[in-house]
């Protein structure tokens, strides 16, 4: 387990590396790159908070004696993150020099109270959309937990199902075997009586055959 999360911290390193040399890069920027830049960094980060949940995943595995330390190291990566995110906020809305002349021309001084009111008006139409970008991803989360769970629903119906099935043919199994061992019983019942019969038959016929040459040897001697 050591060795995953230690694999995760070496992605850790290199991608939130990456990040700082970009976010570092994007008030540098205009137009069209900026903007294909600020994707960017927000599509690595978001790897990054999927690399901190398995991170987390793989400590809670960690044996109890050893996991303060790795909750330890956990911690400081998610300041880390917190301060890459700040930080890429504040990029966001940050402004060249080149830019910054343009925007304040020649009378820097009364154009600076402009600059500000621009920034803070930016500032927060990213915070709006930062919001919407969580609620967006918090709904497709709750949508994707929703379709597992009726996914799940379907298999267990399912598994009703045919544990329903294998039931009913199982009962039925058990109907033909009674009615197999009631003819079965009647079968012997029947032969049980047969020879029952059958010997009672014999022993009269024995009892005749007897009494038939005991009288036969009585009325011979008797005649002479």
């Amino acid at each position: 387990m050591s060795s995953d999360f230690e694999s995760y911290e070496q992605d850790f390193g290199t991608t939130t590396a990456e990040l700082t040399n970009k976010i570092g890069r994007i008030p540098k920027l205009s137009g069209e790159e900026k903007t294909q830049l600020i994707l960017n960094v927000d599509k690595q980060l978001e790897e990054v908070r999927e690399l901190m949940e398995q991170m987390d995943l793989e400590v809670r595995e960690i044996p109890i004696q050893s996991r303060a330390m790795y909750n330890g190291r956990l911690k400081s990566y998610k300041q880390e993150l917190e301060k890459l995110e700040k930080d890429f906020k504040r990029s966001r809305i940050a402004y060249s020099d080149e830019v910054r002349h343009e925007l304040l021309g020649d009378d820097g001084g009364s154009s600076e109270g402009q600059l500000i009111k621009l920034r803070e008006e930016r500032a927060h139409l990213l915070d709006n959309t930062e919001r919407l970008e969580r609620s967006s991803r918090r709904l497709e989360a709750g949508y994707q937990i929703a379709v597992e769970t009726e996914q799940v629903g379907q298999e267990i119906l399912s598994n009703l199902h045919g544990d329903r099935e294998k039931i009913q043919k199982a009962r039925e199994r058990l109907r033909e075997t009674d009615a197999n061992l009631g003819k079965s019983s009647r079968i012997l019942t029947g032969m049980l009586r047969r020879i029952i019969q059958n010997r009672v038959l014999v022993f009269i016929l024995g009892a005749i055959i007897l009494l038939t040459i005991i009288l036969a040897i009585y009325f011979n001697l008797r005649g002479h």
